[in-house]
């Protein structure tokens, strides 16, 4: 019985501190930039750098569980994690930061999809689903208290505290690994898409870097234009290989299937926006309403609030209200929550309006986008609509840095930056209504067409094509 209890809690405190690292350090960005005399751009890296191979590495660790063990992947990753976030808290120079926070996203890629393997492989049955509830909340709760308990932390001892506080308790998951089953490589099914997950990381990571720095050393500059044309040829030359590859770690094919992708355009909108709200906002409340780092955090619960309890009533609501409707609903929430926001007044309700919307959206599109394709299928369409989020959080946070940088002359404070950033939440709120009208005519049912008796070879002749 506690070696099982322990099977379930290691990877949920795990999978905790993974995203409590991405909107806990929101929280700290103007600290950082203050204390390390780091620019915008610079200290932009804190959380771009992270959230880029968190995302780009989640494909390529997910297929290295299957093959070297989900126990040895979970454990590396973990590890490599903690010992990064300790050195994060360490750190007396933002350089230093900012690559131990591109390898910790590496490190976080592999605790998420080990954890998710560890769990998959221990449990059964309605186990196996109630413990992946309990998975999916533990990963809410973190992205939802992030930056309150962050804040209180960088209130309390510093901005270090709140990647010091992470790195002790990953170590300690790593040292109480023996209370996970040992787990056997399974049988290889095919070889793996190295190149693929090679090329897919290595144009995500040029393409931030291009935005991330664009507005500090020039768009015309052959740094930034050279990334912008290398990520554009790394993206083509990944599409070709995914096109040719017998098990593609990214299944375009999905894509023309009309439901999967009115869903995916819909999380593209919405965690497009969320990111940078969860990343932009404390420096915003700082500016705007000079909050303490505390203050800020604990305001941002009436963003990430909802996100705790909206999904289970839109869960029980779909008796009554199709989930198709209620993800459009969800988007035109979000763009009138970024409205109400970019205006700067009412801050508080505001965040409540766009919260729901978030998590409205959050509660139904990854069940409405499997159930899209056919059940052989679920897999591939489950890692493909991931990284689809995964990305457009990433860009997100990487255009909208890049907005703010390039209108505040590189600063997180000043009277610029909340203009510049009322402006961003104009554009997003634009982007979530057009999204909605989208995915409205993606989503919509499509009546069946009365097809005219057929001579019975023509039907023998159609039954043999499809």
């Amino acid at each position: 019985m506690m070696r099982r209890a322990g099977t379930l809690l290691l990877p949920l405190v795990a999978v905790f501190l993974v995203p409590f690292t991405l909107t806990g350090a929101s929280v700290a960005l103007t600290d950082i930039s203050e204390q390390l005399d780091a620019s915008l751009a610079a200290t932009q890296w804190v959380v771009n750098a992270y959230s880029a191979t968190f995302a780009g590495f989640m494909l390529i660790t997910g297929a290295l569980a299957d093959r070297l063990g989900r126990r040895r992947v979970f454990v590396s990753g973990v590890a490599l994690f903690a010992v990064c976030a300790l050195i994060s808290a360490v750190a007396q120079d933002i350089v230093v930061l900012d690559v131990a926070r591109l390898i910790s996203g590496i490190g976080a890629a592999a605790t998420t999809t080990g954890a998710s393997a560890v769990l998959a492989e221990a449990f059964t049955g309605q186990a196996r689903s109630k413990v992946f509830g309990l998975f999916g909340t533990t990963i809410g709760i973190g992205l939802a208290f992030g930056p309150t308990l962050a804040g209180l932390l960088v209130d309390s001892w510093g901005w270090r505290a709140a990647f010091a506080l992470p790195g002790v308790i990953g170590l300690g998951c790593v040292a109480s690994y023996r209370s996970l089953p040992a787990s056997r490589p399974a049988a290889a099914r095919g070889q793996l898409d190295r190149a693929g997950g090679t090329l897919f990381t290595l144009a995500l990571l040029l393409l931030i870097f291009a935005l991330v720095e664009g507005p500090e050393l020039g768009w015309g500059s052959a740094a930034v234009a050279g990334s912008l044309i290398a990520s554009v040829a790394l993206s083509g030359a990944f599409v070709a290989v995914e096109r040719r590859v017998a098990e593609p770690l990214l299944d375009f094919r999905l894509f023309g299937t009309g439901r999967f992708l009115g869903l995916c355009l819909a999380v593209v909108a919405v965690v497009g926006l969320f990111g940078p709200l969860l990343t932009y906002l404390p420096a915003y409340f700082h500016a705007v309403a000079g909050m303490s780092t505390g203050e800020a955090g604990l305001s941002m619960v009436a963003l990430t609030g909802p996100v705790l309890f909206i999904p289970l009533i839109c869960g029980a609501l779909v008796r009554w209200i199709p989930g198709s409707v209620q993800v459009v609903a969800s988007l035109v929430l979000v763009a009138a929550g970024s409205a109400w926001l970019a205006t700067g007044s009412s801050l508080l309700p505001a965040l409540v309006v766009t919260g729901i919307g978030v998590a409205v959206a959050q509660g139904l599109l990854d069940g409405l986008a499997v159930d899209a394709v056919p059940s052989e299928h679920a897999g591939a369409a489950a890692g493909t609509f991931n990284t689809a989020k995964l990305t457009a959080e990433t860009l997100g946070i990487a255009v909208v840095g890049a907005v703010l940088a390039a209108r505040t002359g590189g600063r997180l404070s000043g009277p610029r930056f909340p203009e510049a950033l009322h402006l961003t939440l104009w554009i997003f709120a634009g982007l979530c209504l057009v999204s909605a009208a989208a995915t409205a005519l993606l989503l919509r049912p499509r009546a069946a067409k009365p097809v005219a008796a057929a001579p019975e070879g023509e039907r023998d002749a159609e039954a043999v094509a499809t």
